[in-house]
């Protein structure tokens, strides 16, 4: 059974949550594949991950360049897992189709925007079953509260 989160983002903007989510990823050992719904955000995505923190940087790809199958974090706009991943996060309207071969998905969501939202709730009708899935909403200090699930 696949572990499949929802982040619902209220209060700090993706390139805020993603790093530190990852950076708590690659502490658990998993490689990291991340899709983007569009090239922008993936190019945006890649500045951030290198200039995230003043003191570090997180180590990655873009699919396609040279290495990705040895990147520990690789950015994406297509499925597949050319890194063989264990965890996939889905950020700026990429939709999960499958959920084959991860430990854990998790998917991000723009709590302001309607369509993102619809679109987040089609996901997790599409997904329950079968799936461990939980919603998490963030407080008014910007801490995650799971608000569903297991």
């Amino acid at each position: 059974m696949t572990e499949i989160l929802f982040y619902h983002l209220e209060r700090h903007p993706l390139e805020r949550v993603l790093p530190v989510l990852i950076e708590k990823s690659l502490g658990r050992g998993w490689r990291v594949v991340v899709e983007t719904g569009s090239t922008e955000r993936l190019q945006r995505l890649d500045e951030t991950l290198w200039t995230y923190r003043d003191d570090s940087f997180l180590p990655h790809g873009v699919a396609g360049g040279p290495g990705e199958a040895d990147q520990p974090v690789l950015l994406t706009t297509e499925p597949g897992n050319a890194n063989r991943a264990d965890i996939r996060f889905y950020v700026d309207r990429a939709v999960p189709e499958s959920v084959d071969g991860y430990q854990r998905i998790v998917f991000l969501f723009d709590g302001h925007d309607p369509d993102a939202i619809a679109e987040a709730r089609a996901a997790w009708k599409a997904l329950r079953d079968g799936n461990d899935l939980t919603y998490w909403q963030q407080d008014a200090n910007g801490r995650w509260e799971k608000k569903a699930g297991a």
